[in-house]
């Protein structure tokens, strides 16, 4: 997330438009979370785009880098934004998020970073955890209502 912390030692905590990708790895009808370690929430493998990235390259980089698998194949689902999409990270940092969802299949063994993330667990879709992420609950509510899972 470099450019981005880039552009907070300018203008701070306020509200950023952030471009960003998730990942969406199904397993057996199980589908890979991660828990954050700023807000010990759950939520999709996601993270922001760097300059010159691609949204597809962002999101296995993202699933690579926070539970260790690899990505490949990956299959547009949706773009998220708008309402639902604010969030005020713990530290006072703002964004209104642009989240392009991805379908990946990954392989590998799915361990967390121990960094952004303290664990990298599937879970069937009918039992997700409850205390995830509003940005995660919001691309949950889309995805159900375009009939995508």
């Amino acid at each position: 997330m470099g450019y981005v912390l880039d552009l907070r030692k300018t203008i701070g905590a306020q509200p950023l438009i952030v471009v960003g990708a998730a990942a969406w790895v199904l397993r057996d009808q199980q589908l890979l979370l991660v828990k954050r370690t700023d807000n010990a929430l759950w939520g999709l493998p996601a993270g922001s785009k760097e300059l010159t990235e691609s949204l597809q390259t962002t999101a296995i980089r993202e699933l690579q880098e926070e539970t260790g698998l690899i990505g490949q194949q990956p299959k547009l689902l949706t773009v998220v934004s708008g309402s639902g999409m604010q969030y005020t990270y713990p530290n006072g940092d703002q964004i209104d998020s642009v989240t392009t969802v991805y379908q990946l299949t990954a392989t590998g063994q799915q361990r967390a970073d121990q960094d952004e993330t303290s664990a990298a667990k599937f879970f069937a879709l009918a039992e997700l955890p409850t205390a995830l992420t509003p940005i995660t609950q919001r691309i949950l509510k889309v995805l159900t209502a375009e009939k995508l899972i």
